[in-house]
């Protein structure tokens, strides 16, 4: 039972029948005159100072000296402990990818406390670290979960689904720290803005393939711009176009678009390669008919020279002997006249005209000679 005298048996009565409780004594009745044998509650102060004794084994020193000693070791020891404390809250390490900003009072110092172990008097002053790594910012739609981030309007009225990456890391750490309250919330909504501001300049087409890079580099220009107008000590190491493509909604009617605009170029590049064709074929006979012509000038024109100095070298001959070359002209063009004409020959009599035969028998050697041949062959 709670209230019993573990030394007296167990029994309500024990210790001389008082009925002890956990002090040793029961509950206490009407005051009993003195020397009625009745046992008195523990002292506090006696237990005080069994707990004093307790601590001074403990403390160094504390076992054998007086309490002036004990007091002066206690204190020392304490002392000892609260410098060891104020050094370890005082003394930190900066790590070789981290750079640290000490403040004194809340204002930053000037100083940017590089890779090692520092010192800051705390808590007079504190220092803030941060990584100088480089971060990385998706923005827009991703491969797992499309989303409405990316869709932007393009110069051309058409709706846009971009997805980009954007690379920065810490260029001032004090203006990092201390000018912008949420530095990765600040690059994406900046970088976002961007792009929205480049691509509804541009057509479309120039987003999906056409020039992706000179978007990606302009929009680079104005969020290091911005950001450096802001003082967020942030530099935009790189900024990469990862995925445009229309929305779902009308991703059909767009595929179908670009398939006609591919049938378009193939068709146009059907016509020039038909054109070109065509048109190298009457280059060439152009070419050909301007050779031929002047072949064919060459040609005449060396005929009319040498009828030219034919003609003169005639003339010259007839100049020295008339007579002869007009006969021998005459008897030239006659042969030439008659050459290929059927030959009848008349011989006629004398100068009345008697005494001729007629038609004179003509043998025709040159026809006889076409048969022999044909003839033979």
């Amino acid at each position: 039972m709670p209230w019993s005298n573990q030394t007296g048996g167990g029994k309500p009565g024990g210790n001389n029948g008082n009925g002890g409780g956990p002090w040793g004594q029961g509950p206490r009745g009407p005051q009993r005159p003195q020397g009625g044998g009745g046992q008195q509650p523990p002292d506090l102060e006696e237990i005080l100072k069994r707990g004093q004794d307790k601590l001074k084994n403990v403390l160094p020193g504390g076992g054998g000296g007086s309490g002036a000693g004990f007091g002066a070791a206690g204190l020392g020891f304490i002392a000892l402990a609260g410098v060891a404390l104020w050094v370890l809250a005082s003394a930190y390490q900066v790590d070789a990818d981290e750079l640290a900003v000490e403040t004194r009072f809340g204002v930053p110092k000037d100083e940017v406390a590089t890779a090692g172990l520092h010192f800051a008097f705390w808590p007079v002053e504190t220092a803030e670290k941060i990584k100088i790594v480089e971060n990385q910012i998706n923005i827009g739609s991703s491969a797992n979960s499309r989303s409405k981030q990316g869709l932007m309007l393009s110069g051309d009225q058409n709706i846009v689904d971009v997805a980009f990456t954007v690379l920065y890391s810490v260029s001032d750490p004090k203006k990092f720290l201390f000018n912008v309250s949420d530095p990765a919330g600040m690059v994406a909504q900046v970088s976002e803005s961007a792009m929205r501001e480049i691509v509804g300049r541009r057509p479309a087409q120039d987003i999906f393939r056409d020039d992706r890079e000179g978007i990606a580099q302009a929009v680079l220009k104005i969020v290091q711009g911005t950001l450096d107008g802001y003082g967020a000590g942030i530099s935009i190491r790189g900024l990469k176009i990862e995925d445009a493509a229309p929305p779902d909604e009308v991703a059909q009617a767009y595929d179908e678009v670009q398939r006609a605009e591919q049938n378009e170029d193939q068709f146009q590049e059907e016509a020039n390669k038909y054109q070109n064709t065509q048109l190298g074929d009457a280059r060439g006979e152009a070419a050909q008919i301007l050779e031929d012509a002047a072949a064919y000038k060459s040609r005449v024109v060396q005929e009319a020279e040498g009828e030219a100095q034919r003609f003169i070298s005639v003339y010259e001959q007839y100049a020295k002997a008339p007579e002869v070359t007009r006969k021998r002209l005459f008897l030239e063009t006659m042969e030439g006249v008659l050459k290929g004409s059927n030959k009848v020959i008349m011989e006629n009599g004398g100068a009345n005209g008697a005494g001729g035969t007629g038609v004179v028998p003509y043998l025709p050697l040159p026809e006889i000679q076409k048969r022999a041949t044909g003839g033979n062959n």
